[in-house]
């Protein structure tokens, strides 16, 4: 792979205090689009009102995509900014580092692959300003192909949809809007990224969905294949997991190990029933079943102790759980604004925090905002 030339600082710098937008594009072997796709980009977006920057992240890329971008970012300095990761750690975590690098006060991802349109940015923001915090896009005519792409899609997005209670089309499609609020503290694992819409309404933003043009690739070989499905379903398990009980693991695992518990006895009642009862009520001319000769001692065995482990196993989570939200400073819940008036306010010590002339205490935890 040729070096790259040392791009622009990673580091923010104060004079982008005042940008109005991020576009955050993670690229992994796209010679050939990477040039054309920043071209598309610029005449979309130079001339207008907004202050922007691009962002590309380079996952490791063996092809010249490297050179390119180092290319591009010398070309354009002033709104080019490429980010090198050392290997290729997935498109997920090249997003990741997008979001940790972006300034804008609007964060909108993309594929370098260009089947995503650079066109589709001004009514994305359109539909954001009025009054969305996430415009989601939806490939409805996707050029992709129908056996291994499209088919496993619909039936994975219907399945999200269903149990995620987020009704959107299309989870998959990179392209979205995000205010910048929504992103902040988001910290993106295995193939989270397109998840981040479920997660940012249930934290109580509003998520609208967009339809957005999808092109055909013309240059490159896709990333993805008919494998990825079982991940999203895998991932689907993880979500759920998360909007339940996160908070309160022990409910799961100990719902869990009292029912396994309750198993254990019944077979333990059957195991003695069968040895000294059985076959009354039935009458029939049977002897009792010793019990070697039944696996119910070894259900019952097997019953209990994993009844056991689950519930230490819940207690585990509750300890990871506590020492998770409080080692960081977390809250359990998510404070959007306090309203109260200066004259009911009690006396406070010097330790306290001064409270505001306008009366408005802007929330400290996760979502809340200024």
């Amino acid at each position: 792979m040729p070096t790259p030339e040392p791009a622009a600082p990673a580091v923010a710098d104060p004079s982008a205090a005042g940008l109005d937008l991020s576009v955050l594009i993670p690229v992994y072997n796209e010679a050939g689009n990477v040039v054309p796709l920043h071209r598309e980009l610029d005449e979309t977006l130079a001339g207008g009102p907004l202050h922007y920057e691009l962002i590309f992240v380079d996952d490791g890329s063996r092809d010249g995509t490297a050179a390119e971008l180092a290319a591009i970012q010398r070309a354009d300095p002033g709104h080019v900014r490429v980010a090198f990761l050392r290997r290729n750690c997935g498109q997920t975590a090249a997003l990741s580092a997008a979001l940790d690098l972006a300034r804008g006060r609007t964060l909108i991802p993309m594929d370098g692959d260009r089947q995503n349109d650079p066109a589709d940015i001004p009514r994305l923001l359109a539909k954001l300003d009025e009054g969305y915090d996430v415009v989601s896009g939806w490939r409805r005519r996707r050029h992709d192909t129908l056996i291994t792409r499209k088919i496993p899609s619909r039936i994975a997005n219907r399945l999200v949809a269903r149990i995620s209670g987020v009704p959107l089309h299309d989870f998959g499609c990179t392209m979205k809007a995000y205010r910048r609020r929504v992103l902040e503290g988001v910290r993106l694992y295995g193939e989270m990224h397109r998840f981040i819409p479920i997660f940012a309404s249930w934290q109580g933003a509003r998520v609208a969905e967009l339809e957005v043009n999808h092109r055909p690739r013309t240059r490159g070989k896709t990333k993805y294949g008919l494998g990825r499905t079982f991940n999203v379903v895998l991932d689907l398990i993880l979500i759920r997991f998360f909007q339940r009980y996160a908070q309160r693991p022990i409910h799961l695992f100990g719902r869990i190990g009292l029912w396994s518990i309750a198993l254990s006895f019944a077979s333990f009642g059957a195991m003695l029933y069968f040895k000294y009862v059985f076959p009354w009520p039935t009458g029939l001319p049977l002897q009792g079943k010793p019990f070697v000769e039944t696996p119910l001692p070894l259900l019952t065995v097997m019953f209990f102790l994993g009844g056991v482990q689950s519930i230490l196993l819940g207690v585990l989570a509750e300890m990871v759980m506590r020492t998770y939200y409080e080692s960081q400073a977390k809250t359990t819940y998510l404070l959007d604004e306090v309203r109260q008036t200066l004259s009911t306010v009690p006396p406070v010590d010097d330790r306290a925090v001064p409270v505001p002339a306008d009366g408005l205490i802007a929330g400290g935890g996760p979502g809340g905002r200024a």
